[in-house]
């Protein structure tokens, strides 16, 4: 005799959960209608005026002033130079942060606690809050700009490096330590393979991401390419705006075609 084939019973809570997402669905969707709707503001005239100003802009924007190739060059190649010694100055000092931060490299919950608190204060300013207080300690120049990708890109860095250190095989430490070895060759011979290429891979992948925070720092004097932005915008001078942003758009895209096939190689 065949058996009979019954489906499986539907969880109890499948009601639970439909009505839970139907409500925050509402809730998001009242949340931004009340939002929009809160606004003193003339929708009609705003609109009206944004698009009179897209009529203007746009097509400026779309015709790059070349004669300023030059000059929006070495602020391009100035805004590379901040952003590699910025990465380099914070994948440095992220890596005694990380071993601080990891559990399993302190050997106690209490210091990794502290290092990971210490990391967490790190990455709680923006590059933008740091290029300000450094424009106000060192003045608006290049290092200042430097200074806030360096301490801005540490907090980040020292994390990911912290969470590659945590999943190293200990097995290896373990046994090197069983062999005799002291902590420099179990440094030197058991993490430092194991965590090397993880750890460029990140640096490098943080150079990308601070080729275009460093583009941006110069609207508050910290130098590079974003001087020039400030510039153009307070001048309207829309086509150069364009060329700014044609550079903008041609380095991030090198580098970042690059900086993927390094990172394959390495990994």
């Amino acid at each position: 005799m065949e058996k009979e084939f019954t489906l499986p019973p539907k969880p109890k809570n499948s009601t639970f959960k439909l009505i839970r997402n139907i409500v925050i669905t509402v809730l998001v969707i009242a949340l931004y209608v009340w939002t929009f709707t809160s606004i003193d503001i003339d929708w009609g005239r705003a609109i009206e005026r944004a698009a009179n100003n897209f009529q203007r802009v746009i097509p400026q924007l779309f015709s790059p002033d070349w004669s300023a190739t030059g000059k929006v060059a070495l602020s391009m190649l100035e805004t590379v130079f901040i952003a590699f010694a910025g990465s380099l100055m914070a994948a440095i000092l992220a890596v005694p942060l990380a071993f601080l931060a990891a559990r399993n490299m302190m050997g106690g919950v209490i210091i990794s606690t502290i290092g990971k608190w210490i990391l967490s204060a790190v990455r709680a300013f923006p590059d933008i809050i740091l290029a300000i207080l450094f424009v106000v300690a060192v003045g608006p120049n290049a290092f200042a700009g430097v200074l806030a990708i360096a301490i801005g890109s540490t907090g980040m860095l020292g994390k990911m490096f912290a969470e590659i250190l945590e999943g190293i095989d200990m097995n290896v430490v373990e046994a090197m330590e069983a062999s005799g070895a002291n902590k420099i060759q179990i440094l030197f011979h058991g993490v430092l393979p194991q965590i090397t290429p993880e750890f460029l891979s990140y640096a490098i992948y943080r150079f990308e991401v601070d080729i275009r925070a460093s583009s941006i720092l110069g609207i508050v004097g910290a130098g590079g390419i974003g001087t020039l932005i400030i510039f153009a915008s307070n001048n309207r001078n829309w086509s150069e705006m364009g060329t700014i942003l044609l550079a903008i758009i041609l380095v991030v895209t090198v580098i970042d075609f690059a900086s993927a096939r390094i990172r394959r190689k390495i990994v």
